[in-house]
């Protein structure tokens, strides 16, 4: 699956199948709408009619390195268009220069029809906020407990624990770091949430 013009025409297409039991999805870039298929259903987005575009890194068990691209209209289905498909019960392939295009040439397309469109990076601040507190009361929970193994000689319990802290703050540091809410033009889209900057 890969983003790629049929037939040699002008209209670029992408294909990824988000999950593993449903049908694959087909996205063209028409020159006036955005134009999606998955199964027996279909639609078309006038690109002057995106209401938002939401660009965020979403990682899974199987694909750590996931980037989701959502689009709001004013009428219509929130579609979300993902870098990565499945292919097996245990394998999800990255279609990060694929994906990386597809979404670039969107956000011209939309840019050039003059649409009043909110660019959103990263994660809902109600989300995200909250979210990172949490993780910042487990680092110091964990802190506080490795303190505790070192002070009573638990030397092999505080290696533990630190192997833990260390596990989640690259996680879950990652996540927060990429997914930092903000806005952003159409013509510089956002490093931490674009495909090229994942390597």
């Amino acid at each position: 699956d890969e983003a790629r013009r049929p037939d040699g025409g002008e209209d670029p297409l992408y294909i990824h199948k988000p999950s593993l039991m449903g049908a694959p999805w087909e996205l063209h870039l028409r020159p006036d709408a955005l134009e999606w298929r998955t199964g027996r259903h279909e639609g078309r987005i006038p690109y002057a009619r995106v209401r938002r575009v939401r660009l965020s890194f979403r990682p899974v068990t199987m694909q750590t390195r996931r980037f989701v691209a959502e689009v709001w209209s004013e009428a219509g289905p929130r579609l979300s268009i993902a870098s990565t498909s499945w292919r097996s019960m245990v394998e999800q392939e990255a279609q990060d220069q694929a994906y990386g295009a597809f979404v670039r040439e969107l956000h011209r397309r939309i840019a050039a029809a003059g649409a009043t469109t909110v660019f959103d990076c990263g994660s809902p601040a109600l989300l995200y906020w909250p979210g990172l507190a949490v993780l910042a009361a487990v680092v110091v929970g964990f802190a506080v407990l490795i303190v505790q193994a070192l002070n009573s000689g638990a030397y092999g319990g505080a290696a533990v624990i630190g192997g833990f802290l260390a596990l989640c703050v690259w996680q879950s540091g990652t996540y927060f770091l990429r997914n930092r809410p903000g806005r952003y033009r159409p013509s510089a889209l956002p490093k931490a949430c674009d495909s090229r900057s994942a390597h």
